[in-house]
């Protein structure tokens, strides 16, 4: 899993005088959770390369969140990749940031929305107001990160809330004009064939046939429509795949492996520990329990 010490708003405030780092985890999936204490109020002017959500604690109501601007509403602020935007942040509360990469955006949008995700965002600032969000954000960080079952509550969790405010609040960009990219159809049979064939061994050629493209041209427009490699992105399905089946079904790991396309046990093992920080078995345990 990818440390959070690599992210652009985390860089920014480990490296200021006035923030200090309390705790933070990566979670799997792209997703980092961190909580900060501010020394000083301090503002920031940032075009961050990854998406936040962000709240003081331990309320998640703060009055004067993360904003640029006055007053924030109460709620939970949803800041977006590649906007540049201040961030006034207040020494009053320590402030919880969950940070969400382009890839896993990308694959909450294809899979909620049926959206390529460059056509998406939250736009410069926007809120999450229910009570819900709020409880699940707040639950997020109470939860010890250091314990493999705590981390993947977190996982889920976060991926409520990335749903959640991807349902409520995504916007239709109007500040570019998209270009290239797979046809919809294309996109739509390339998805179609990738989830009726996780199973079996997918190469980039055959995914290229199924457009009528060569491979190097595949990549580019594959990577311009679903904000993500393809090898990256039939990995994603099959282990999303892997986790509907141990979360809602009894089929032992072995059948599991195979349904999903690793060539072993013990490469699934490898892949879903190296993508979620917790084994297989340690994910069915802790949904089969709650």
């Amino acid at each position: 899993m990818d440390s959070p010490d690599k992210l652009h708003v985390f860089q920014h405030l480990n490296n200021s005088p006035n923030a200090s780092l309390q705790r933070s985890a990566a979670l799997g999936d792209g997703l980092s959770s961190v909580i900060w204490h501010s020394r000083e109020e301090h503002s920031l002017c940032l075009t961050p390369d990854h998406y936040t959500l962000a709240s003081y604690l331990p309320d998640a109501i703060h009055e004067n969140a993360v904003t640029g601007h006055g007053t924030a509403p109460k709620g939970l602020c949803i800041r977006s990749a590649g906007h540049q935007s201040a961030w006034q942040i207040s020494p009053a509360e320590p402030l919880a940031h969950l940070y969400i990469s382009r890839e896993t955006f990308a694959l909450t949008a294809l899979h909620v929305l049926d959206k390529e995700p460059r056509e998406l965002d939250w736009g410069e600032r926007h809120y999450l107001n229910q009570p819900l969000q709020k409880q699940r954000f707040r639950q997020l960080f109470q939860l010890n990160w250091q314990e493999p079952a705590e981390r993947l509550l977190g996982n889920s969790l976060a991926h409520d809330l990335i749903q959640h405010a991807l349902l409520s609040r995504a916007q239709q960009r109007t500040d570019l004009h998209l270009k290239g990219g797979l046809a919809p159809a294309h996109r739509q049979r390339i998805i179609d064939y990738i989830h009726s064939n996780l199973s079996q061994a997918m190469t980039l050629d055959e995914l290229a046939r199924l457009c009528g493209l060569s491979t190097y041209h595949f990549a580019r427009m594959f990577q311009l429509s679903f904000g993500i490699a393809p090898h990256r992105y039939v990995l994603a399905c099959r282990l999303q795949h892997a986790r509907d089946l141990l979360r809602h079904s009894n089929v032992p790991m072995l059948e599991i492996a195979y349904a999903c396309g690793f060539s072993s046990p013990s490469h699934f093992n490898n892949r879903f520990r190296q993508h979620l920080g917790a084994t297989p078995g340690q994910y069915r345990s802790l949904f089969r329990s709650n």
